[in-house]
């Protein structure tokens, strides 16, 4: 299918650019027309048939390869609920939504799920094609959206979860980032002390062949390692190596499994990490089961989505008890991760017929909770660091002085 380039403006009467594939121009008219555009120019594409093919094939290689930002997908959701609510058409939704879109890596993926569509998919088979840009819950979500014909209110629900979701994380990060700045600006400072500025005092105390204080002798030693390349090289080997071997370890079941226990027992940060981890499995669970996802296949995405391997298995542990007919509460009591609080209010949200409100309630709640203790854990950090950093620097500061007082008392 040949690719236009065409100038146009909008109902506003803003200049509107872009590239889309029509059978001729004059069907590419109609469309831009459907749109409430008011074309002003369309240029045909010199592109072979080859050409166009490894184009498309990229385009969805990169949809497969590359992440999609998650404010992207919000917008995608957002934008295609009103479109489908306003009575769109699917296609000519997915059109507009490719031309419209402004994030690069997202385009491509559009306009294949369009061209599925357009062949007769369904849009949550179209989706699920691409399961490094739509995630199992976004699928799920949107299949079950279609079979229920409330397509548009499960996009706008999809679309409030990953603002949520998004919102957590981008909270956490930016707690962490001024401490993490001034953890960085601290070993810059003292590596620019030790490699230019320390060095001459070291060589004026090796020089005078003077009995040297135990402070200043461990910080000659710091500051020849800090020098010698064989150091530098042999430090820099044993890092990478001790990375690469942590990453495989990671990578396996076993210890995937013991590196996210260790993480949530850790003081102060593992009281986080399990706090955050109760309330998105409270949101994605709740996000599934308003959407009308089956039970069963709701906790089995919800797994695979936890991003802790602790968390699967008390969620496998989960699916186990409500195969048998069982509750959902007592597992999640006796894993010990859940609070009595989060498995009480789940048990009632089970015997009222309202689990799936209940859950978001409490992912609220431990929202909430996220962002006090992420205030309360900057506050503590910063005079930490500050103290830490201090430190190292007052004992610099006595490893140099402590040598010139005896310099001086001899002069005298």
């Amino acid at each position: 299918m040949p690719s236009f380039a065409y100038q146009a403006k909008d109902a506003s009467g803003k200049s509107v650019n872009g590239v889309i594939e029509a059978e001729n121009e004059r069907v590419l008219r109609a469309k831009l027309r459907e749109m409430n555009y008011y074309v002003t120019g369309i240029t045909q594409k010199q592109t072979s048939g080859l050409n166009a093919d490894v184009s498309a094939v990229f385009g969805g290689v990169l949809g497969k390869i590359k992440g999609v930002s998650e404010q992207a997908l919000v917008v995608f959701a957002r934008q295609f609920a009103t479109m489908i609510n306003a009575g769109l058409a699917m296609v000519r939704c997915l059109d507009v939504l490719g031309i419209q879109t402004e994030d690069a890596q997202l385009k491509p993926v559009i306009v294949q799920v369009r061209r599925e569509v357009e062949g007769g998919s369904t849009l949550a088979n179209a989706l699920a094609k691409f399961p490094k840009v739509f995630s199992p819950l976004f699928v799920n979500m949107v299949r079950a959206g279609e079979l229920g014909g409330i397509l548009d209110e499960v996009l706008n629900r999809l679309a409030g979860f990953l603002e949520k979701d998004y919102n957590l994380k981008k909270k956490v990060k930016s707690a962490m980032t001024y401490p993490m700045v001034i953890l960085v600006m601290a070993v810059l400072i003292v590596l620019f002390l030790v490699t230019f500025i320390l060095p001459t005092f070291v060589s004026l105390f090796v020089g005078m062949n003077m009995k040297l204080p135990l402070p200043t002798k461990i910080l000659i030693g710091f500051t020849n390692g800090a020098r010698n390349p064989a150091v530098i090289g042999i430090t820099l080997v044993v890092l990478i190596v001790s990375f690469i071997l942590f990453k495989r370890w990671t990578a396996t079941q076993t210890g995937r499994y013991q590196y996210d226990k260790f993480k949530l027992k850790l003081p102060v940060f593992g009281m986080l990490i399990r706090k955050v981890a109760i309330s998105r499995f409270c949101r994605t669970l709740g996000a599934l089961l308003q959407s009308g996802v089956p039970i069963m296949q709701a906790l089995e995405i919800v797994g695979k989505a936890s991003g802790n391997e602790v968390v699967a298995e008390t969620v496998g542990k989960v699916r186990e008890s409500v195969r048998e007919g069982e509750s959902i509460a007592v597992p999640l009591n006796l894993s010990g991760l859940f609070p009595p609080l989060v498995t009480q209010m789940v048990a009632v949200g089970e015997e009222t017929g309202n689990l799936d409100g209940m859950l978001q309630k409490i992912a609220d709640f431990y929202d909430v909770e996220v962002e006090y203790m992420l205030a309360s854990l900057t506050s503590l950090l910063e005079p930490i660091l500050i103290l830490a950093m201090g430190f190292v620097v007052g004992f610099i500061v006595i490893s140099v002085f402590l040598p010139l007082y005896q310099i001086i008392g001899n002069i005298k």
